[in-house]
C-alpha cells in the first residue's frame, strides 16, 4: 500500500527532532502538521498534559448543558440492521458505530475550551473542538504504550467498579481491543506486553462522574525511532478503540453504515516535543457546519 505524504513529511520533522503538533482524521487523509514555533500564526489552540499552546480566553459565565436533537429511531435502525447483519456474518466482532446529531446551544468554542478539563484539547480555527479523555499511543524513552479504554459506568452506581469490572459483556470486548492494540503494536514493536489490565479510571463529565476500565500495552522500540514517526502512526491507524475488530473489514462496514463523513471526529491529535510523543483519539468532538 502506498504511504501518503503526509507520513514523510511527518518522518523528516521527527529525524529533525522539531517541537510540532498535528492532528489525523479518521481515515488518515487530510492531516495538518506545523511547527510549534509557528503556532501564534494558525488560530490553533492545545492543551495536553504535558504541553499546550492555548489562547487566554476570559471566562464571561458558567458553560450551559448541551441539548441536543435525540437520533431518528429510523436512521439509528437502518444503520443498526447493517451492523448486525455483519456481525451475524462473521465479518466482524466488534464495531462502534456512531452518529452525528445536531446541537442546539449558542456555543462560544472559546469558552468552552478554557473551562472544560481533559486530558486531550483542541480548538482548531472555531470550526470545530475536542475534549478527549483518551490517549492513542505514547513513546517515551524508546517505548511505545497505548491504553485501550472500553467499559464505562455510572460513579454514582452502587458498587460500581465491580459491576463493571464482573459484566460479561463489558470483559468480552475489552479483551477484544486489548488483543487488536497488542497486535497492532507488534507490527511497529518489539517485545509487546500486556503491563496492566483492566484498572479502574475516575472521569467527570458534564452529566457526573463515570468510571472507565482501561489496560496499558507496551513495546519497545529502536534508537532511531523519531525518524519513523509518520510510518509508526501510519501502521496503527485508525484507532481500534473508536473502529473495532479486525479493523479493516469494521472500517468497511463503519462507512457502510454511518450517515456522515466523520472527518477529525475520531481521528488523532498529537505533539512531538523533539524527544517524546504524546497522542490522543479525538473522540467528544463539536464541529459547526
Amino acid at each position: 500500500m502506498n504511504k501518503p505524504d503526509w507520513v514523510t513529511e511527518l518522518n523528516v520533522l521527527g529525524e529533525r527532532k522539531e517541537p510540532f503538533f498535528f492532528i489525523i482524521d479518521f481515515d488518515a487523509k487530510n492531516v495538518y502538521a506545523w511547527l510549534y514555533k509557528d503556532l501564534p500564526e494558525k488560530n490553533v489552540f492545545f492543551q495536553f498534559r504535558n504541553q499546550e499552546f492555548i489562547k487566554n480566553i476570559e471566562t464571561k459565565k458558567d458553560l450551559e448543558n448541551l441539548k441536543f436533537d435525540k437520533l431518528d429511531l429510523k436512521t439509528f435502525k437502518k444503520s443498526y440492521d447493517i451492523v448486525e447483519n455483519h456481525l451475524k456474518r462473521g465479518d466482524s466482532y466488534l464495531i462502534n458505530l456512531s452518529f452525528c446529531t445536531e446541537l442546539k446551544n449558542q456555543l462560544n468554542f472559546e469558552q468552552i475550551f478554557s473551562q472544560i478539563k481533559a486530558k486531550y484539547k483542541v480548538l482548531f480555527k472555531d470550526k470545530w473542538i475536542c475534549f478527549s479523555p483518551e490517549t492513542f499511543i505514547e513513546i517515551n524513552n524508546n517505548k511505545i504504550f497505548t491504553y485501550p479504554m472500553k467499559g464505562t459506568i455510572n460513579a454514582n452506581i452502587p458498587d460500581a467498579e465491580n459491576t463493571l469490572l464482573k459484566n460479561e459483556k463489558e470483559l468480552a470486548e475489552h479483551n477484544t481491543i486489548v488483543d487488536l492494540l497488542r497486535n497492532d503494536l507488534n507490527r511497529v514493536s518489539k517485545n509487546v506486553r500486556v503491563t496492566k489490565f483492566r484498572y479502574i479510571e475516575s472521569i467527570k463529565t458534564q452529566k457526573g462522574e463515570i468510571l472507565q476500565a482501561s489496560s496499558e500495552i507496551t513495546g519497545d522500540l529502536p534508537n532511531d525511532w523519531h525518524k519513523r514517526i509518520g510510518n509508526i502512526l501510519f501502521e496503527l491507524l485508525p484507532a481500534g478503540s473508536i473502529s473495532g475488530a479486525p479493523k479493516n473489514k469494521t472500517v468497511e462496514v463503519i462507512k457502510e453504515a454511518e450517515n456522515y463523513n466523520r472527518g477529525f471526529y475520531t481521528g488523532i491529535c498529537g505533539f512531538y516535543n523533539g524527544q517524546s510523543l504524546d497522542t490522543g483519539v479525538m473522540i467528544r468532538f463539536i464541529e459547526k457546519n
